[in-house]
């Protein structure tokens, strides 16, 4: 039995994995989806990663998986705990000394985003969150997802990524081809400039747990199995 440890991302919290948590514990494996303490002013990175090494407790055979925001915590933990694969989905990729704040500016953002945003008719980067977000996902379900939403700080914002290297940890990429946040080229460019490798890509949004949890959930038990 593998143990998934999924970190949200920016402003959320544990639930919005409840769909794939379904769908991997129903394949035998087990769950862990702590919040985040996003809203505490006094919580850094470390302390993020803290909150997440303390809900694994002594759980073995662990596949850790970070969302967005959650790309900056995900590394920690692999770093700190004996960690079997490294996923980052549609996430930021951290570079040593990198804040989150300066990541955007950092990796050209911006220009990616505006150039996809020419090409979708405005979709990418829209300050709609059922477009940049929770396209594909089912209304309801947006909207609970965004009732759930907690405010982020701005201490983690500003916390410099404290790792002086990767860690050595196999490492994966998954690639949402839908998503209106982070557009495709530009995760893919990233992808191979700070960790050498070409991300896998499944259908779905930038919150494609709730969007595809099922695809989702194929492509991270494929990990394990292969």
């Amino acid at each position: 039995m593998t143990t998934f440890v999924l970190i949200h991302g920016g402003g959320d919290v544990g639930w919005y994995w409840h769909l794939l948590e379904a769908e991997l514990r129903s394949r035998g494996h087990d769950v862990v989806a702590p919040d985040l303490p996003c809203d505490d002013d006094s919580a850094g990175l470390i302390e993020y990663a803290d909150a997440v090494v303390e809900a694994v407790g002594g759980r073995r055979d662990l596949v850790v998986v970070g969302q967005s925001y959650g790309g900056f915590t995900a590394p920690l933990v692999a770093d700190r705990l004996p960690v079997d694969v490294l996923v980052l989905l549609a996430a930021m990729i951290p570079s040593p000394g990198e804040t989150p704040e300066d990541w955007w500016s950092n990796t050209g953002y911006s220009q990616a985003a505006k150039e996809q945003a020419e090409r979708d008719g405005g979709k990418t980067g829209s300050d709609d969150p059922f477009v940049s977000y929770y396209n594909g996902v089912p209304r309801a379900l947006a909207e609970e997802a965004l009732r759930r939403a907690r405010e982020e700080s701005s201490t983690a914002w500003r916390t410099p990524w404290p790792l002086d290297a990767w860690p050595d940890v196999p490492t994966k990429f998954v690639l949402c081809k839908d998503d209106h946040l982070f557009p495709p080229d530009f995760l893919r460019r990233l992808a191979a400039e700070r960790l050498g490798i070409t991300p896998d890509e499944i259908p779905g949004c930038h919150c494609v747990a709730l969007s595809h949890p099922k695809e989702l959930a194929d492509r991270l038990v494929g990990y394990i199995a292969g």
